[in-house]
């Protein structure tokens, strides 16, 4: 079935990053090649936008952040260097369900300076009563089934007083095509090259997404649409 017929619907299928036993060092490799392919869509910059927006009562105490499946770190620590360079006063955690992610995490952040906690926790375990103004995941619900992500969602939302967002991959054909060329532009690693043609046919439409906002119970989310072909979906919890 060629390709671009095969993307009308999901199809997930085993990714590298995903099994257990990958070797550290192309563990290491594959998430230098995610943080570059990461650095040039932004998706920093989009949610260090999304909590300046957050109206602020007490501007002398920090907005408290939990990004989900946080993988080597680098969005948690981009976000983190941006906010103090603009004033913005967070206090970020991030967790990962693989203790290796964790561990490069850990040393990504202390060569760059980043002020993050990380820890080994499942983002789709059942939360516990302790909430956080902002939770966030990015590259993360394509690895999961429909149910999932509806988990997903009714997870973030009873963690978040003010916000959910969820940052992840457009499943069309020019994701497709820029996926398989700029893996292979922006890395050496053979795990990027096969997970990111992978990552984008397991990935969602908008409006998929959407809808799948909506059986978790998420009413009135925006979604933004972003180059390249990547999608942000953020709801506020009703007042």
């Amino acid at each position: 079935m060629p390709w671009g017929q095969a993307l009308r619907q999901r199809d997930r299928q085993p990714e590298v990053m995903d099994q257990p036993g990958l070797d550290p060092t192309e563990h290491a490799r594959a998430l230098r090649g995610l943080r570059r392919i990461n650095g040039i869509s932004d998706c920093s910059s989009g949610l260090l936008r999304a909590l300046q927006a957050l109206r602020v009562s007490d501007v002398s105490q920090p907005i408290s952040v939990l990004e989900l499946a946080c993988g080597g770190g680098d969005i948690a620590i981009d976000l983190d260097r941006m906010a103090r360079r603009s004033g913005l006063m967070l206090e970020i955690q991030a967790c990962d369900l693989n203790p290796e992610a964790i561990r490069l995490a850990r040393g990504n952040a202390q060569r760059r300076g980043g002020q993050v906690e990380f820890s080994v926790a499942d983002a789709l375990a059942e939360p516990d009563r302790q909430q956080v103004d902002v939770v966030y995941c990015t590259l993360f619900a394509h690895h999961l089934s429909d149910d999932a992500v509806v988990t997903l969602f009714r997870v973030m939302a009873a963690r978040a007083k003010r916000l959910v967002i969820v940052d992840d991959l457009i499943r069309s054909r020019l994701g497709y095509a820029m996926a398989w060329a700029g893996t292979r532009l922006l890395s050496r690693s053979w795990v990027v090259h096969t997970d990111g043609p992978l990552s984008v046919r397991a990935a969602f439409t908008p409006e998929e997404l959407l809808k799948l906002a909506e059986r978790a119970g998420l009413s009135g989310p925006e979604l933004q649409r972003f180059w390249p072909e990547r999608q942000r979906l953020i709801w506020s919890p009703p007042l």
